[in-house]
């Protein structure tokens, strides 16, 4: 089967995109434990979508399975990595390397899926100059120069709220325009500039919303007039 050496633009949608990570991420299970085809109900499970709107996201990349057979897996997984990116290394920087800085980098999960942590920058003298992952962190003034020499295209961001702004400004001067931030503020950057938040605390207040629905719903107010 022809593979082609170039995604095309065919405008998928930005629910599309979301979603491709999710089949991406089933795929590997299944090619893990050998398994060479899967239907499209099988894998909308393992994804946790419906059926119809898998097949209608893989349609988007020119994936249509085959009937009575299913999706070759292998190659779907190429195509999928294709389209998202994938198949070609992404040098990551981090900055901030505290507790959730520290663990991103020994996050052996990155490589397999393309990108290479390539610097780890900090402020704080007692941590610069430490041995992580097997990347020596950099002060955060050098921060410009890592992200030329290493060739960074992403930068996520774990460093305090007070911090992120100005160090997110500097990122951008530099040229990156890819960021995943972790930092409890929403940052301002150009529209050229991509930025995904992750607030685990916001996380955390959804599911609490949930699990109290589930016990009865919140405590009414008793009007004492």
């Amino acid at each position: 089967m022809k593979r082609p050496s170039q995604p095309r633009d065919r405008g998928i949608p930005e629910a599309t995109v979301a979603r491709l990570p999710l089949y991406l991420r089933a795929l590997h299970g299944m090619a893990e434990h050998g398994v060479a085809t899967v239907s499209s109900e099988d894998l909308a499970a393992a994804a946790g979508v419906n059926s119809a709107k898998l097949r209608k996201d893989l349609s988007h990349l020119g994936s249509y399975g085959t009937r009575g057979v299913g999706y070759d897996v292998e190659y779907l997984v190429y195509q999928i990595s294709r389209e998202l990116g994938l198949t070609q290394d992404w040098a990551v920087a981090i900055v901030g390397v505290g507790n959730l800085g520290r663990a991103l980098a020994n996050y052996g999960g990155f490589v397999s899926r393309g990108f290479r942590i390539a610097a780890l920058l900090d402020a704080d003298p007692e941590i610069v100059g430490d041995d992580i992952a097997g990347l020596n962190v950099e002060h955060i003034d050098a921060l410009e120069a890592v992200i030329k020499r290493r060739g960074v295209s992403i930068v996520v961001l774990a460093t305090p709220a007070a911090a992120a702004q100005n160090v997110c400004e500097r990122v951008v001067a530099a040229g990156v325009t890819s960021i995943l931030n972790f930092a409890p503020v929403v940052l301002s950057v150009p529209d050229s500039v991509d930025v995904r938040k992750v607030d685990l605390s916001i996380e955390l207040q959804i599911l609490a919303f949930h699990e109290q629905r589930k016990a009865g719903g919140p405590l009414m107010a008793v009007d004492s007039q």
